[in-house]
């Protein structure tokens, strides 16, 4: 039963499992294990690459398991402006339940805070369900590959203003 479900910032201890459960969902998904996430030398030390200006990575904890995490991080080579929703996923048992939508506030409450003005998103076109979330979140499809992610293999461009008077 999940009754202690909660948000927080990651901690070092956290690294293997939320590396573990990102790598889980990505072959979940069918998404390549290049060009994305899977490879990211970041994904084993979260914790570290997190611990930077401008950073936060969030977990979805219940009793010591984790079952979802995202980030906020400045967009590599872009305007220091806009920020990147990065490494959101979620294990299968826990969505459809809202707590996306809750990280999804939690991570774009702390870019506004941070005085980001936009936040990007770049995603497979496979996971839809994801692109639902994104969109009912206020972010609006673009064209054309913003900053350096690294992640080539993604397709699909996402672009919200986090103040309406942007």
């Amino acid at each position: 039963m999940m009754t202690k479900i909660k948000i927080r910032p990651i901690e070092k201890k956290d690294n293997p499992k939320v590396a573990e459960m990102i790598r889980r969902v990505l072959v979940e998904q069918g998404a390549p294990k290049v060009g994305t996430a899977y490879e990211d030398k970041a994904l084993d030390q979260l914790f570290e690459t997190y611990d930077a200006e401008r950073s936060c990575y969030f977990v979805l904890e219940n009793d010591g398991e984790i079952l979802g995490s995202a980030g906020i991080a400045p967009l590599a080579n872009a305007d220091a402006k806009i920020c990147e929703l990065q490494k959101m996923y979620f294990n299968p048992a826990v969505r459809g339940r809202g707590l996306g939508k809750q990280m999804m506030e939690t991570c774009l409450s702390f870019a506004k805070r941070e005085g980001y003005t936009h936040s990007y998103i770049e995603t497979l076109p496979t996971m839809k369900a994801a692109q639902k979330l994104y969109i009912r979140s206020g972010f609006k499809y673009i064209d054309e590959r913003m900053g350096d992610t690294g992640h080539y293999s993604c397709s699909v461009f996402l672009l919200k203003a986090l103040d309406e008077n942007v």
